[in-house]
């Protein structure tokens, strides 16, 4: 063992006895980085969940799709505009858009409504859905038992259904339900297929429902064997409408509730919207009974939205990292005036500028590192405290920890080397006179 390695060895020994000494003035000046290394961990974890919520809409929405939703009007507008078509969006609306919009990739139609359905061994509250084969690439459903409708079971108009995962559970418990049979209304379905669970949708006035609660169908199912009569109270949107010239009563079973359009990868997304805008109120006779949403649009605004929301608190968890900082640095000049005598006797019997830089460096490098360490338990708890209270989705990652302690402790080095530098260089003579 060197002597260099020695005398180096002995101030850091020097630095870690001069903080036990002072233990309670030790912790008081880390508490500046243990609480800015915790802010910094827990707003961390807020962005990074906020950007898996994004990440899982888009999965959910889907970044190409362009969503169409039959919209609640007046009820005399039709008569208003001279329009003999009921209000809102139809299937012969999805086929013009097949036909007219080339960049057009998928489509899908969705018919929605709140009912009960029923087993011999339960029931449960289930989102109706009446779609196409299409809906399950689109929207991004994966099957975990089983398999989806396909053609031929909107071509035969067949009693089979699609389940969630939370529908299995309520109707069927732990069984396979592949083959068993499910009442809604007064009608039975085969079960053909599970659905994957997965995150409901809402983003920005789009609203999807839930996939685990839901039953889908075959549209044609749907739309022939489940009328809409008074539909205010059984649709999934409440819109009460009424026929012409009549108090309420039938509702037009060419009326959906959703159009989905999956556009091609090189085509802009915007222009796509604009062209269906046109060609949909075109049909309407000029009457908006519909809305157009572009998913990408409103997770991308939501993700700037977040992105300066990030910004902002990370400034603040930053500025408390700046005040244990300075923290730091003002203790540690203290320490240096009243150890003046002591650094003039080490520097009289042999000790270098380096070595005295050394020891006070490392007293300031344990008191961020230490600070850190127990910044990233005051951060744990303050995420959990987050999920606890505000109920946001939190996520820490290995990633915002390395981050929060290398902050600290480099803000405890740079903070600390001023006052080291300055009891280096405190000269030698007038060090030991010192009083």
């Amino acid at each position: 063992m060197t002597p260099l390695f020695t005398r180096y060895r002995e101030s850091l020994t020097i630095a870690v006895q001069s903080l036990t000494l002072h233990k309670t003035r030790s912790f008081l000046t880390m508490l500046g980085i243990v609480f800015g290394v915790g802010a910094v961990i827990a707003m961390l974890s807020i962005g990074e969940g906020a950007k898996q919520e994004s990440l899982e809409q888009i999965e959910v929405l889907g970044v190409r799709n362009i969503i169409i939703r039959s919209m609640v009007v007046d009820d005399d507008a039709s008569e208003t505009n001279g329009a003999s078509r009921p209000l809102g969006i139809s299937r012969k609306d999805a086929e013009a858009i097949r036909t007219v919009c080339e960049f057009a990739e998928r489509i899908t139609v969705n018919w929605e409504s709140d009912i009960e359905a029923r087993t011999y061994e339960g029931d449960a509250q289930i989102v109706l859905i009446g779609t196409t084969p299409e809906h399950a690439s689109i929207f991004n459903i994966r099957i975990s038992e089983g398999g989806f409708i396909h053609p031929d079971h909107l071509a035969r108009t067949a009693n089979v259904c699609v389940i969630g995962s939370t529908v299995k559970k309520d109707l069927f418990g732990f069984r396979n339900p592949i083959g068993e049979l499910v009442k809604l209304e007064d009608q039975w379905f085969t079960v053909t297929g599970v659905m994957e669970e997965k995150k409901s949708a809402v983003t920005g006035g789009v609203e999807l429902p839930s996939m685990n609660e839901s039953i889908i169908i075959p549209l044609t199912t749907a739309m022939s064997k489940f009328p809409r009569e008074e539909a205010g109270s059984s649709r999934r949107y409440g819109r009460r409408r009424r026929s012409r010239g009549g108090e309420g009563g039938y509702i037009d079973r060419s009326t959906i509730d959703q159009i989905a359009v999956q556009v091609r990868k090189d085509t802009d997304i915007a222009d796509a919207a604009n062209v269906i805008t046109r060609l949909i109120k075109q049909r309407h006779n000029g009457q908006e009974d519909f809305s157009v949403t572009i998913p990408e649009q409103l997770i991308s605004q939501s993700q700037k939205t977040q992105s300066i929301f990030n910004i902002v608190m990370g400034a603040i968890a930053g500025i408390s990292l700046l005040v244990g900082g300075i923290g730091i640095m003002n203790i540690m000049l203290a320490s240096v005036l009243e150890r003046t005598r002591e650094i003039g006797v080490r520097r009289a019997i042999g000790a270098t500028r380096a070595m005295i830089v050394t020891q006070f460096l490392a007293e300031a490098a344990m008191l961020s590192i230490f600070g850190g360490i127990l910044g990233i338990f005051v951060g744990w708890a303050l995420t959990g405290m987050i999920t606890a209270y505000a109920e946001w989705r939190t996520i820490i990652s290995a990633w915002s920890i390395f981050l929060a302690f290398s902050v600290a402790a480099a803000t405890g080095i740079i903070f600390g080397y001023y006052p080291a530098k300055r009891a280096a260089d405190k000269d030698v003579i007038e060090s030991i006179r010192y009083e």
